[in-house]
């Protein structure tokens, strides 16, 4: 029922209004009041009424966000002093999915066993209804401007910037008033809010985001920002209209984190996804990373170790955990710029050292079957195996991952080398056990 990043799906399929109001059931047997918020899709409207007509039966009662980005959702819980917080979203998915995510008042989504129990009560439609007379409210609110101010307070930028923020459509518009509110000059893309993301895919790739590129390449803007339809990711472009991968974000995100801290051997939680050059980037600065499961989820339950001063996917989530821990692209936006203002990103990402990765994605209706047996075979044929998460080799020279994806029906393979002919080799050597285990 829940994948990586909660239950996600087709509307009418995967995703309806009896499984809205099921999951509001379910998470109201706990909860006396919640936080509820949106993206722009607009299937969010009829399923957030059904997700809040399951909680006010279970004498839940619930403050209604609207269109509200997935952090701004996940902040409001312990603002409002609510017990959970409801998204009503499908993140970086196409516009015919929809989903649901849910929060702790920590700003933390919930744990795999928070998770096992509404799956349980979904499942065996346990519920605790009300009379008439205990029937939770449904009170209309708004978090964006706490948002904001919460993110003027976390950062400081003394020589304000000039920014594109490409939106994508989606729900991340505090991020445009964060910056305005920090002093940037702020020029927009896809800035109207519209779920069935005309302007560009929700998820914020290079190939994607190629409109954000060119505008800051071809004006005097400092930075280009972009986020997906909810705004819990957040990827970049230098001044001079280079797309920064992942990796690159993520070594420079948590070297800075590292250096604004004071503890004496600090952590940084990654996926096993993440690229060697997070590890080398903060081995100098006497940091280490500690790999988790891939999902935002895995990441920030790592975070809460007292001695993880930062966690970050390469898809673009980022969590400092003494600010939040949810993924919040408007905070990662203001910190980027913060970074920008006292170097630029391009200078900055010189100096960190990537090697050849390869990744793909292969489309299979029977991901769990082709990971077992690409598992069994890697096993026998690799020394150095670990299966926190799908199936990874190292080699010394280099290393690979096999896993399935938690939200759509596909292997991912990853590849990585310090040599270009050794990580090409691999990838391909891995494609082939993939290749061999669909048939």
């Amino acid at each position: 029922m829940f994948g990586t990043s909660g239950i996600r799906g087709p509307v009418g399929e995967t995703v309806t209004a009896d499984l809205a109001l099921a999951v509001g059931r379910a998470v109201g047997i706990d909860a006396d009041s919640a936080v509820v918020g949106r993206d722009p899709r607009e299937s969010g409207r009829l399923l957030t009424d059904a997700l809040t007509a399951g909680l006010r039966e279970s004498g839940t009662d619930v403050f209604d966000l609207g269109l509200a980005a997935t952090p701004t959702v996940a902040r409001a819980v312990g603002w409002h002093d609510a017990d959970a917080g409801i998204s009503v979203t499908a993140s970086h998915n196409p516009a015919p999915d929809n989903g649901i995510k849910l929060w702790q008042p920590s700003g933390q989504a919930f744990d795999e066993a928070a998770r096992k129990t509404i799956a349980r009560r979904v499942r065996e439609d346990e519920t605790d209804l009300q009379a008439w007379d205990g029937l939770g409210d449904r009170t209309p609110t708004d978090a964006a401007e706490r948002h904001v101010e919460s993110l003027v307070e976390a950062v400081e930028i003394d020589d304000p910037l000039s920014v594109a923020v490409d939106l994508g459509n989606g729900a991340g518009g505090v991020t445009v008033d964060a910056l305005q509110a920090l002093g940037c000059a702020v020029e927009t893309l896809n800035a109207q809010p519209d779920g069935g993301f005309p302007g560009r895919p929700s998820e914020p790739t290079a190939e994607n985001c190629e409109s954000l590129r060119r505008l800051v390449e071809t004006t005097d803007a400092d930075l280009g920002i972009a986020h997906d339809g909810d705004a819990d990711r957040l990827r970049a472009a230098t001044g001079a209209g280079e797309f920064l991968s992942g990796d690159v974000l993520l070594a420079l995100f948590a070297r800075e984190a590292v250096a604004r801290s004071d503890i004496a051997e600090p952590r940084v939680a990654v996926p096993v996804d993440t690229s060697l050059a997070v590890d080398d980037a903060l081995a100098p600065l006497g940091a280490t990373v500690t790999h988790t499961k891939v999902g935002d989820v895995f990441v920030a339950e790592r975070a809460t170790e007292a001695d993880v001063v930062f966690g970050g996917e390469p898809s673009g989530a980022w969590i400092w955990p003494a600010q939040t821990l949810c993924p919040d692209g408007p905070l990662a936006a203001c910190r980027l710029a913060a970074l920008a203002a006292e170097r630029p990103l391009a200078e900055r990402a010189t100096e960190i050292e990537t090697y050849p990765i390869r990744r793909a994605n292969v489309e299979t209706a029977d991901k769990g079957g082709v990971m077992e047996r690409v598992e069994e075979r890697v096993i026998a044929e690799y020394d150095d195996v670990r299966t926190l998460d799908g199936v990874r080799a190292d080699l010394g020279d280099a290393w690979f991952l096999v896993r399935a994806s938690g939200t759509q029906p596909l292997v991912r393979i990853t590849a990585e080398a310090r040599d270009e002919a050794r990580a090409e080799e691999v990838f391909e050597s891995v494609r082939e056990i993939v290749a061999d285990a669909e048939n």
